[in-house]
């Protein structure tokens, strides 16, 4: 077995390059001097970076000496990060996933992925292993454009990150805390009306309209019933997607369809059964036959919110079970707590038609 070559001895203070093994695709860490020791000695500073080769390291502790001691300013991502750029590794997961993936993917798909670039021009530049979560949420937080296209960013990155962590590029994904800052403000809906909800109650026994009577008298979004805690012992839903409000709220299960939820909850978190696009089809198929109008699912979470306004729900408490934001409500954003049992009370005011029970 040849020998790695002997390198020369760098001088005190200037750092070190430590050679981490094989199997990695960049193998030696490159580390600024010690300036913190603990008990039982030297503590190892946080890597500059790591390097392909002895050699690229070096020049990284040489350009990162000689910015320290002024004598000249490195760029942000010049020296002392050799991951390719933001647009490079974008480019690098665009091709694998259209191009090389042995699954079609349309043209819509392309293009809205073409178009979350775009959006995230403010990283285009920078290295990918010297983004941090801020650099990312800044992104999300300064786009005045609609929600859905913050969806289209977000997924985007989260996409990237699990490419990224699959070659190596980098070694945590800062996509993993994103939130969209703004609620939808592209769904409209028009909620199921008293006679419509009288229909669906006589007719409770289909499993199609069991999980629209569900959605109706919780508020959910229709992808999040695919990935929710049903917790039948303290009778509460625990799930959410989207927003940062959204995500894994709490919100009792009402009196009415607790046996509904009950006879669906089969040990998995996919209260749906089924894909949301399956169900959607299954939903308008039904509601024809019972002679309803049609209603997407997400008229349901509308017809939530009007039941809460119809029957007198604490209006800080609706906006807490449908996971909308407080805004600059301040003290009700991170002071309003409340129990379960106090969400408890506020939602059973919502009354169903005598047929449920």
């Amino acid at each position: 077995m040849a020998k790695r070559k002997k390198r020369m001895k760098l001088p005190n203070n200037f750092g070190s390059i430590k050679y981490l093994g094989k199997g990695r695709r960049r193998p030696y860490g490159v580390y600024p001097p010690v300036t913190e020791y603990g008990f039982h000695g030297a503590i190892t500073p946080k890597a500059l970076a790591y390097a392909e080769t002895w050699e690229e390291g070096y020049e990284i502790l040489t350009a990162y000496n000689m910015e320290k001691a002024g004598k000249i300013k490195v760029n942000r991502g010049t020296f002392i990060d050799r991951t390719p750029t933001f647009a490079e590794v974008y480019e690098r997961f665009f091709h694998e996933k259209y191009y090389n993936s042995p699954k079609k993917l349309s043209d819509a798909s392309m293009n809205s992925t073409r178009a979350a670039f775009k959006n995230c021009s403010s990283l285009h530049d920078i290295q990918f292993g010297q983004l941090k979560y801020d650099d990312l949420q800044e992104v999300l937080n300064n786009c005045q454009l609609k929600h859905s296209s913050l969806e289209l960013i977000a997924s985007l990155l989260h996409q990237m990150y699990k490419y990224a962590l699959k070659y190596e590029i980098v070694d945590k994904d800062y996509s993993a805390f994103l939130y969209l800052p703004k609620e939808e403000d592209d769904e409209a809906g028009v909620p199921f009306s008293e006679k419509d909800l009288t229909i669906l109650w006589k007719n409770q026994d289909d499993p199609v309209v069991e999980m629209i009577l569900i959605m109706c008298y919780s508020g959910f979004r229709i992808k999040a019933y695919t990935d929710m805690k049903i917790d039948l012992e303290n009778r509460c839903f625990i799930g959410g997607v989207k927003t940062k409000a959204g995500k894994e709220r709490t919100v009792p299960i009402h009196s009415s369809i607790y046996s509904l939820v009950a006879n669906r909850a089969d040990g998995s978190r996919n209260l749906l059964l089924a894909r949301p696009d399956a169900f959607r089809k299954y939903m308008y198929t039904v509601l024809e036959r019972l002679g309803i109008e049609k209603h997407t699912p997400h008229d349901c979470r509308h017809t939530f919110s009007v039941l809460c306004e119809r029957y007198g729900v604490n209006e800080n408490d609706r906006k807490r079970m449908l996971g909308h934001s407080f805004g600059g409500d301040i003290t009700n954003a991170k002071y309003g707590h409340r129990s379960l049992e106090e969400l408890r009370a506020e939602i059973e005011k919502i009354q169903a038609p005598d047929i449920c029970c």
